[in-house]
């Protein structure tokens, strides 16, 4: 949002009555029946806070009156304005929610509702620190809920600020500090401009009183010393836009003292290095316009290079537009000058309530409305679905997340097609996937930045053009919690990967339940294919253990509820073993056995060895091939050099088979860059994998590395562990087995 506001430096507020109010919201809420909404809010208010005092000694309904007034100055609604007078009525009085939905309806009584949660948070309830956390979290859930909630709780601070001096200086600390944290970060992300600098300033005021005068002394003095030269540009400007007849407004303003502040203390700036203090502010009727006026005012004074801003080209997250630029003038001074139309003036200082200011007639819908602000403020949907995400979890982390995943996104991100993503400083093109869909982050595989191909750990910045790179068989490994900066893509992924342990898991249960029924079926002279048979087609079996499928049932024989025997005498099996299912129809030659793999069926003397097509290795699922005169070889059953048909037989690995290695062909696919091949050496020296071969070659076209190798494992579980640690590995992007 623009940094700067016109400087109020005596301080002192009106107090307002009721008919200062009505002559505010009678300009565009002309409807009796809303009218008389508000009228019988403050009246029911008034009411029900007579005889209440603030601390000021003011009646208590003079602060309803003030938070209605500065919601009718955004244009707030009817229903708005209303729950601005009721905020605090059903806290501080006898009246109940259900009394707010009988006399003013049910919208206006959730706005004060969340309203209401939001004050039950009390600081002896909990540790200071839980406190905060916690009654932060409501604000925004709230907000989640219904704009209009921070709307009204925005109003109540800021006035709320502006009385502050009838407060203990402890209590006037602690609500300064928590309006810096809490309220003007999201007045800032909702554009709401005069309210957050406003917020700021008088929060800098009882945080840093000496720095807040210092600073306000030296605005004062260079605005004296410079006041002249200013109104001499703004008569040589308005001047030029008259001779070539531009319809224009002109203003002068002078920058926040919380914005000084920041540039002083914060980024380290010395006042006088701060260009844009005194600025001025062109408003026209065309976007035409603002680069025509922005084309004369260069060609007549020498613009600042690297000060030109186009916001009205690429708007900010909070849909802030306008052209910035910082010029010399003749007399050696430099003046910011801020162009943009009468809406984008309107939108700069009201932001959300601007563009969605009170319209009446019978279109109007609050829901609508909510829907509305989702889509165009994209940051808007992110932050109701964090604020979902961690409804049940701790306040503390739901901040934290907050902080940097919505209030921390100053990194702006183009897709190919030119919509904004924002992303918090550091996060990475795997964070981009995921901001974009949870299935584009699921399945991705690299990225395309600025026409390069980059792995998922690429971090982004500012103006960088993102393309996703998915696969249809791609999966979140473990790796990605390290590569994902945000906690949304974080929880993303830790769900995919409960996913994934919780299928595996079930696969495993599922394969050694399902062995200890053909255990148990074979001794009754049934084999596989008959078993299979048998289950699929029992009806008492699934009415009396009621799964949905095999595997449902599998895993069931896995927990021993039920137990192989009371399948087989549920079904009335148990007879004597009928010898075994398969039987050799020739005498093979006996053979030394030395193969990790065993024929079903406890079949011996039969010659196995393993392919070297697809190369099987412990705990890869197996099928063996009846070879002419070769006895059996071992392929992976998704081996394409294999298909169904009477020549293949059950095999599987054998029991404690262990510390043999066993041979297996790789691709790995990677951007090029110093040290790959080093790095790929190191990630399989640290799980003791030996590498027996390696080539490696350049694509020129696109700049990729295909590095080939041949490596010794275990097990399949050791194999894929290293893909895992591979594919985390800078500029990796797909390692693959290969199929000969």
């Amino acid at each position: 949002m623009d940094e700067t506001t016109t400087l109020k430096p005596n301080g002192g507020y009106p107090m307002h009555r009721f008919e200062d109010l009505e002559t505010l919201y009678f300009v565009y809420i002309t409807k009796p029946e809303d009218r008389a909404l508000i009228q019988r809010s403050y009246e029911f208010a008034k009411a029900k806070h007579e005889g209440q005092f603030r601390r000021s000694g003011e009646p208590y309904i003079q602060h309803p009156i003030e938070v209605a007034y500065i919601c009718a100055q955004l244009q707030s609604g009817p229903a708005t304005i209303a729950s601005a007078f009721l905020h605090d009525v059903v806290e501080d009085t006898d009246t109940t929610i259900e009394d707010i939905e009988r006399l003013f309806g049910s919208e206006v009584a959730k706005i004060v509702d969340a309203l209401t949660k939001i004050q039950r948070m009390k600081l002896s309830h909990m540790t200071a620190e839980d406190f905060e956390a916690e009654d932060h979290r409501k604000i925004f859930l709230g907000m989640a809920q219904d704009v209009r909630v921070i709307l009204v709780k925005l109003a109540d601070r800021l006035h709320n600020l502006r009385t502050l001096d009838s407060l203990a200086p402890h209590r006037q600390i602690a609500l300064a500090k928590e309006t810096l944290e809490v309220f003007t970060p999201i007045a800032h992300r909702l554009g709401i401009y005069t309210v957050q600098s406003e917020l700021e300033d008088l929060s800098l005021k009882y945080l840093e009183p000496e720095k807040y005068r210092s600073i306000l002394a030296l605005v004062n003095e260079k605005y004296e010393h410079r006041k002249s030269s200013l109104e001499n540009l703004k008569k040589r400007l308005a001047d030029i836009l008259l001779d070539h007849k531009i319809p224009f407004k002109m203003e002068s303003r002078v920058k926040s003292i919380y914005s000084i502040y920041k540039k002083m203390y914060m980024k380290g700036h010395s006042f006088d290095d701060i260009y844009d203090i005194l600025a001025i502010r062109v408003i026209t009727e065309s976007v035409l316009n603002c680069y025509e006026i922005l084309g004369m005012i260069h060609s007549i004074y020498k613009p600042i290079p690297g000060r030109f801003k186009d916001y009205i080209a690429m708007p900010k997250p909070n849909m802030y537009q306008s052209l910035h630029t910082s010029i010399l003038t003749g007399d050696g001074q430099v003046y910011e000058i801020q162009i943009r139309t009468e809406e984008m003036d309107s939108i700069a200082e009201t932001g959300v309530a601007a563009h969605w200011k009170y319209k009446e007639g019978n279109n109007y819908n609050a829901k609508a409305e909510q829907k509305e602000i989702e889509q165009k403020l994209h940051w808007f949907r992110d932050f109701i679905s964090l604020s979902g995400e961690h409804k049940g979890g701790s306040a503390s982390e739901y901040m934290a997340a907050l902080s940097n995943d919505i209030f921390g996104a100053n990194v702006y991100v183009f897709t190919p097609l030119g919509k904004v993503i924002d992303l918090p400083l550091g996060a990475t093109t795997l964070d981009f996937a995921y901001k974009i869909h949870t299935k584009v982050g699921d399945s991705a595989v690299g990225a395309i930045v600025n026409g390069s191909l980059v792995p998922l750990n690429t971090v982004l910045k500012t103006g960088d053009v993102c393309e996703i790179r998915t696969a249809k068989n791609a999966r979140p490994n473990d790796s990605w919690l390290e590569i994902a900066k945000t906690t949304s893509a974080k929880n993303h992924i830790r769900h995919a990967l409960q996913r994934r342990d919780a299928e595996l898991l079930k696969e495993e249960r599922a394969k050694n339940g399902k062995q200890s029924l053909v255990d148990a079926f074979k001794t009754q002279g049934i084999d596989e294919a008959e078993m299979v048979h048998i289950l699929e087609s029992s009806n008492v079996l699934k009415n009396e253990y009621h799964y949905n499928d095999l595997d449902d049932l599998y895993v069931m024989v896995y927990g021993k509820n039920p137990a192989p025997g009371a399948i087989l005498d549920l079904l009335k099996l148990r007879r004597k073993p009928s010898g075994p299912v398969i039987k050799s129809t020739r005498a093979p030659k006996v053979v030394e056995d030395k193969s990790p793999v065993e024929v079903e069926g406890g079949i011996t003397g039969l010659a196995i060895s393993l392919s070297q097509c697809c190369s099987p290795i412990p705990g890869d699922d197996i099928v063996g091939y009846i070879t002419r005169g070769k006895g059996i070889t071992v392929h992976r059953k998704d081996c394409p050099n294999v298909s169904s048909g009477k020549r293949l037989i059950d095999v599987h690995w054998k029991e404690g088979l262990g510390l043999s290695v066993y041979p297996v062909d790789i691709e790995v696919f990677a951007n090029d860059r110093g040290n790959l091949v080093s790095d790929i050496l190191q990630t399989f020296a640290a799980k003791n994998v030996a590498v027996r071969d390696l080539h490696a070659k350049i694509i020129p076209e696109n700049g990729s590395v295909i590095v080939e190798m041949t490596v010794a494992v275990n097990s399949a579980k050791t194999l894929y562990d290293c893909f895992a640690d591979l594919l985390g590995v800078k500029g990796i992007y797909e390692v693959t087995r290969i199929t000969h």
